[in-house]
Order: C-alpha cells, then structure tokens, then sequence
C-alpha cells in the first residue's frame, strides 16, 4: 500500500505545525521547509482546515496551527480525510473486468490487511510522532539529498 503525495503532504504540514507550538506557520514557509509546491500545500492546508486539523488566520500577519492538541489526533484519522480511496486491486472498485470477481478470496485478504494498516495508524497521534523544531532543514540551507538531520540521526551519521 503507498498513500498518496496529498496524504504525506498532510502529515508533513501536521507535523510541521506541531513543531511550531502555537506560532502561525506560512504556506511559503512550510513549502520552503519542505521544497514542495506552494500550490499542493494550499489544497492540503485548506482540506486540513475544513476537516478541523487545523485553524488558518487570514491577512498579512496570517497563516496556520493546530486546531486541537496533537494528541488528539490520530493518524488513522487523517489519512482517512485525505485519501481519496482504498481500492488496493482493480476489484474494489466500481467496473471491474476480473473475471474471476465473483469467486476470488484475495479481496477478503487485501481487506484484512487493510483494515490492519489502518488500525496500526488508528493506535499512534500526531503527538506521538512529533519533531523538536531543531529536526526541520532550514530553507536557506541547500539541499543535500535525503541527508537532513532526521536521516542522519536514524542512521547513526
């Protein structure tokens, strides 16, 4: 199972303004940090806010937080706000042209292990995977691959 870029992208803003505490963190700033698309970000950020994940403060000195404590939100929770489906074979979803649909038993098997994904995500929160804000690449600091601080720490660098 892969989740979808939206789906990461919510993670990472999440996660993001967890490390700000109760600071407003910028679309420009959190698209910086990450070096992503400012425009990704504003979809991600708006489905984020209209789903009460985060609160957004409008104008010049605007921008984002946490609209509940993190531990209050459950993982699980947000992935499934922002995917847009769990199909994981073509015969879960509508039209399929398997020809063995009616009788096959990998669906039953691909749900279990769906549901189990899923209940694994459901047992952690936001609060549980949390970064100081230290672990953030500055966005001025040139980009070196997949080697930032949180790589260097998992691999004893």
């Amino acid at each position: 199972m892969r989740l979808t870029t939206f789906s990461d992208y919510a993670l990472r803003v999440l996660l993001y303004a967890a490390s700000a505490g109760d600071r407003l963190v910028t679309i420009e700033e959190t698209a910086g940090t990450y070096r992503i698309s400012r425009a990704h970000l504003m979809k991600v950020v708006n489905i984020l806010t209209r789903t009460g994940y985060l609160r957004s403060v409008r104008g010049r000195a605007g921008g984002f937080a946490l609209a509940r404590p993190p531990e209050e939100i459950r993982l699980g929770a947000v992935v499934r706000a922002t995917e847009p489906d769990f199909a994981l074979a073509e015969c879960f979803g509508g039209g399929s042209q398997c020809v063995i649909g009616g009788c096959c038993r990998v669906p039953q098997v691909l749900n279990e292990a769906l549901r189990a994904f899923i209940a694994a995500l459901d047992r952690y929160t936001l609060a549980d995977v949390m970064l100081a804000p230290a672990r953030f690449l500055p966005a001025a600091r040139p980009f070196r691959g997949r080697r930032g601080p949180c790589f260097q720490a998992i691999e004893g660098a």
